[in-house]
């Protein structure tokens, strides 16, 4: 059964982008701001989404961007080469094993919206499986006049022959779900149905599901996501649905679900009261919830009898301490019945983490990262403990990750290795013998003339910084290079390497170079990386950045007027700050789907949610520092600012696009070299198909090469 977290991350773009080092004077003093903190925003009209006004405004800018940028022949070649990269038959087909059959999600040039289809191992073994297709996605927007985007499908065990679908309009958080039968391929018409909202549905059996979901006044939470989780039975009304749990207004997510493993059948009630803060409650027969009593920072995972605690703090428990980032694993039934013995099978160093871990029917696998560099472990329980040793024949990249195949019925996993420069494979490892190499994507980019390197930094308090960094292998020490960095540095999140053929074709090929800096905020050496920069701290990862990009100067890799720098989400706050915080060291900007205005963010869509992650800006004390990470507030109309483009997308409902829209307006009105581009679909990954994608994509590397060459 997977983590009962149900949240979602503010996800990165992972567009490989290079950032510069920045020095301590650079940075603004402590608690400087510009007028804007205290005056009364005068672009708030901008977060009216879809209003007339606010979308002529998108239009206008929209135009002015594509004007500029996507006129020129080279444009168009550039976007054609990456949408045939996304579009290319060739790629990896991933897949899922629901039942007998092994199911794929595709989008092509010719499927924009996807078909979810099935094969068999057998036939998925073969360079060109035959696949038979179960929902056309885009047949069923003709038929019914829609813009469908695919949010997954859960089948019930063990006969698969229901599943629930869920669907987005355009690309947004917000979905229905649907029933459908898998077995007949068609819709049922008086099948479960959710309507749109921020939620799901999830089986207890054929009759009856969980359902969280918009109910009416009072049943989200401040996040914009479900407070209450109900047992609804198949043909009544949703209104007659049964409570089983309320959470509280300024919970984050309140969720349910079954473990369908047979002879391990259990239902959990999940209280997520915000970003790495949950309870856990088994959910009796008798509807009573008793509470999975470990840590709320923990993340609690519970597969047949085997309770995994993954620690984000120290916890001292049976006589023992254990460390933050340690995994230990225990009994689930002698957890709950008070026993507190625990087996430690992973335990963090200075330069090694936890950075998954999957069960399979009678294994632990564990992929650990030791300065940023995976390394598998398969561990076994015995009357001694669990044992381990590394998985054999690991493929020779720095970055693989590991799923199970079917975790109650099989001891396979699926093992996906890649690199900067080496295209994806896909393996399949049955535990004890020699991985199958099933699958690799095609080369989408000439990688033979680069190298790529790990280097680390020296930040401002004396952390080391690692980073990775890809160049020609004939490239001149002269700081002449146009080089792109990238970052994240929030929630957890760990930039790990991972071929790119849009990185590849769009920077790669030029002749750029193209860095990523592991920066505080992320998960590289686990929850004390991320803890490092939270709320007062979020300064540590920007000067973290601001190391690699001095760094990457100091190599004479390249200098201020030849660096880029390109961020997404949390990411896009980032570039942000380093934008306002530091122009001076910056010859381009890419902010993409990002938070700017941090003093409105938490009243802007499922913004309250991070609240953990940035701190209150409703609270004196906590705005005193959030301020000083603000870029809406931070912008200077004395100062001058590198070239900039901000990205977002109008059905973005995680990431409010107003934050974009109110910086470029601000800057657009000081007179900077700023531009926009608004996709109108694509909810938080800025685009909602592959043509979409290939749009944006060549957007900002053709604005990024035009200001770095």
């Amino acid at each position: 059964m997977p983590k009962l977290s149900h949240v979602c991350l503010i996800a990165s773009l992972a567009v490989p982008t290079m950032a510069m080092p920045t020095f301590a004077a650079d940075a603004p003093k402590e608690g400087a701001m510009s007028q804007h903190s205290v005056a009364a925003d005068p672009y708030q009209w901008l977060e009216n989404v879809t209003d007339d006004k606010a979308l002529t405004w998108v239009k206008a800018a929209n135009a002015k961007t594509e004007a500029e940028l996507a006129s020129t022949p080279e444009f168009k070649q550039l976007e054609s080469d990456i949408r045939a990269i996304l579009d290319s038959d060739a790629k990896i087909p991933g897949v899922e094993k629901i039942g007998d059959d092994y199911y794929n999600f595709w989008k092509d040039g010719t499927h924009e919206r996807g078909l979810w289809r099935r094969t068999t191992l057998d036939e998925y073994r073969k360079p060109q499986p035959q696949w038979e297709t179960v929902i056309d996605l885009d047949a069923l927007n003709k038929i019914e006049g829609e813009n469908w985007v695919w949010h997954g499908a859960d089948c019930l065990k063990p006969g698969y022959e229901r599943c629930l679908v869920a669907l987005s309009r355009g690309g947004a958080d917000a979905d229905v779900t649907r029933e459908f039968d898998l077995k007949n391929k068609q819709w049922l018409k008086d099948g479960f149905f959710r309507k749109e909202a921020k939620g799901a549905l999830q089986w207890i059996d054929q009759d009856n599901v969980y359902v969280f979901t918009d109910f009416g006044d009072g049943s989200m939470t401040e996040s914009g996501y479900p407070r209450i989780v109900k047992q609804w039975r198949r043909g009544t009304p949703l209104e007659s649905a049964t409570v089983v749990y309320e959470g509280k207004a300024d919970d984050m997510y309140i969720a349910a679900t079954r473990d369908h493993s047979p002879g391990f059948e259990r239902d959990f009630v999940s209280r997520t009261i915000a970003f790495y803060n949950d309870e856990l409650y088994l959910r009796g027969k008798d509807g009573q919830l008793i509470k999975v009593d470990a840590p709320n920072s923990a993340n609690k995972s519970v597969h047949h009898e085997w309770l995994a605690l993954q620690l984000r703090e120290p916890w001292t428990v049976g006589g023992k301490t254990h460390p933050a980032g340690a995994l230990l694993v225990t009994k689930f039934d002698d957890f709950m019945a008070g026993k507190r013995d625990f087996d430690v099978v992973s335990k963090p160093t200075d330069t090694q983490s936890l950075d998954e871990f999957v069960w399979t029917k009678s294994h632990l696998v564990v992929n650990e990262l030791h300065d940023v560099k995976n390394r598998v472990f398969v561990l076994k329980p015995t009357p001694d403990g669990w044992q381990g040793q590394p998985l054999p024949n690991m493929p020779a990249v720095d970055s693989v990750s590991i799923a199970a195949v079917d975790s109650d019925d099989s001891d396979a996993i699926w093992l996906t290795s890649t690199d900067y420069l080496l295209p994806t494979t896909l393996s399949y490892v049955q535990l004890g013998e020699v991985p199958e190499k099933l699958k690799s994507n095609p080369a989408f980019f000439d990688a033979s003339k680069h190298v790529s390197e790990q280097h680390f930094a020296t930040s401002q308090d004396g952390t080391r910084i690692p980073y990775f960094l890809v160049r020609p292998k004939d490239m001149k020490h002269d700081g002449n290079n146009p080089t792109l960095l990238y970052g994240y540095g929030g929630f957890e999140i760990s930039m790990t390497p991972g071929y790119s053929g849009g990185v590849g074709k769009g920077w790669l090929e030029k002749g750029g170079v193209y860095a990523v800096a592991n920066i505080r905020g992320g998960g590289e050496y686990g929850p004390r990386w991320h803890q490092a920069a939270l709320k007062a701290n979020r300064h540590k990862a920007y000067e973290d950045f601001a190391a690699v990009a001095q760094d990457l100067v100091a190599r004479k890799i390249t200098s201020p007027k030849y660096l880029g720098i390109q961020g997404g989400s949390n990411g896009g706050l980032l570039v942000g700050n380093m934008l306002t915080r530091y122009p001076q060291q910056f010859g381009a900007v890419v902010v993409q789907v990002p938070l700017l205005d941090m003093q409105r963010y938490h009243k802007l869509l499922a913004g309250a949610s991070w609240m953990a992650e940035y701190g209150d800006p409703d609270k004196p004390e906590e705005w005193k520092f959030i301020q000083t990470f603000s870029p809406y507030h931070l912008v200077n109309k004395d100062a001058t600012y590198p070239p900039t483009i901000f990205m977002t997308s109008t059905r973005d409902d995680r990431v409010h696009p107003g934050h974009a829209r109110k910086m470029m307006a601000r800057m657009q009105e000081y007179g900077d070299d700023v531009r926009y581009y608004e996709n109108i679909e694509g909810g938080h990954g800025g685009a909602a198909n592959n043509a979409q994608q290939a749009h944006m994509n060549a957007l900002a590397y053709t604005f990024l090469w035009q200001q770095l060459k």
